[in-house]
């Protein structure tokens, strides 16, 4: 079986890739029937000469593989008949989204098999490779880093290609950060990334009701806001996580108790369509709201927090919202904006550390059985091709894919 790596075609680009140097010389080294080379590419973090120093092909043609591995979804002209492609359709072909339609027409046109990323899940539906962790942490970095800009009281540096989670924690450890309140909103992976950086960097954990009543605080502090405190039943009846997931159109926001008496907010919650907004367009213009930061790692377009009018990147990562106009103005122009962080791909900016934790869980989940020729579910369950084929788990995206 003979393996590639392949570039990363999508704009605005990313750095990461699915195997680091050292991890594809010890798959050649542990299966001696593999074959595995490396596209050449000008944007990945780990440099084409750092692969050929171990002694692994680096090539400009892949045709001649049998499994393509990516990170972002491939551009459509880089597409090849009939291989195997794995690499994560961030932009919705599994909602049915109107973005990756023709991805998913021409990948069957070419009899590819497709195995997304992001459904490599366990036998308990957990997923296997993912990069939650890692976009709470860097979510953080940026929206504290955005902070200092709005504000002038302290400067952190841009990450750049070769920075790392210690570089991250050093340049916070290395300013003087504020006493305000933050609010960390959601418990999962993302929220877990976002507490382990402000616990790393020495911010006091607060519980919910001294976050509410302490109006002043010594030092950096947070407090992690669920999905139980951030809503309430219309009815007046108490909160039950599983009547919020059947029945979501009952509930309304509480949010602003919270908006009251917070400096910043990252946003690293799960939301559903049909949950309520949390900040609504009037929440955002009143008076009563002290939030002037907004790091809204989980990147809902006008979703839940109605200031985030679009994703952001990270040659730009910022955004000011007029709550009177609700419109978008340049970051940083006026203290009555609302500023805005909306990176959507925030773990590409820690690229090397994030490609050798992808990789890991690959070579695991993904790697070992398949080189090993053993059938795999986890594998199987993320196919949503096979030879041009829906398989039957994602059967529902026919007339989706139909032309």
């Amino acid at each position: 079986m003979k393996i590639g790596i392949i570039k990363e075609t999508k704009i605005p680009e990313d750095n990461r890739v699915a195997l680091s140097p050292q991890q594809v010389a010890k798959l050649q080294s542990d299966y001696s029937g593999c074959e595995i080379v490396v596209q050449a590419s000008d944007v990945r973090s780990y440099r084409d000469d750092e692969y050929r120093c171990m002694g692994i092909n680096v090539v400009e043609s892949v045709d001649d593989c049998d499994v393509l591995f990516g990170i972002k979804e491939a551009d459509i002209k880089t597409l090849l008949p009939g291989k195997h492609y794995f690499f994560f359709d961030i932009d919705g072909t599994l909602a049915a989204g109107p973005i990756n339609r023709p991805l998913l027409q021409n990948m069957i046109k070419k009899g590819i098999t497709f195995s997304d990323y992001e459904y490599l899940v366990d036998d308990r539906n957990q997923r296997v490779c993912a990069f939650g962790w890692w976009a709470g942490v860097v979510g953080v970095y940026y929206t504290l880093r955005g902070y200092g800009m709005r504000t002038g009281l302290y400067m952190l540096p841009k990450p750049d290609l070769k920075f790392t989670l210690e570089r991250l924690k050093q340049a916070l450890r290395a300013v003087r950060l504020p006493a305000i309140k933050i609010i960390v909103t959601g418990n999962g992976r993302v929220s877990q990334g976002a507490q382990y950086l402000l616990d790393e960097i020495g911010a006091r954990r607060l519980d919910n009701e001294a976050f509410l009543t302490l109006s002043t605080v010594d030092k950096l502090a947070y407090s992690v806001v669920d999905v139980d405190k951030l809503v309430r039943r219309k009815d007046g009846n108490l909160f039950s996580i599983d009547d919020f997931f059947t029945s979501p159109r009952e509930y309304e926001s509480d949010f602003m108790r919270w908006g009251q008496c917070a400096d910043l907010l990252i946003s690293a919650h799960f939301w559903s369509p049909d949950a309520p907004v949390y900040l609504s367009e009037e929440d955002l213009r009143s008076v009563s709201l002290k939030i002037k930061m907004i790091g809204d790692i989980t990147c809902d377009i006008m979703g839940s927090i109605k200031s985030t009018l679009r994703s952001s990147t990270h040659a730009d990562p910022y955004y000011d919202y007029n709550p009177v106009t609700c419109k978008e103005e340049n970051a940083f122009s006026s203290n009555d904006n609302i500023t805005v962080m909306a990176v959507d791909t925030c773990p590409n900016a820690l690229a090397m550390d994030t490609s050798d934790y992808f990789g890991e869980m690959l070579v695991r989940h993904v790697f070992e059985p398949l080189l090993k020729g053993e059938k795999s579910e986890v594998i199987e369950r993320a196919t949503i091709l096979k030879n041009g084929q829906l398989t039957t788990r994602f059967s529902y995206l026919e007339n989706f894919a139909k032309e």
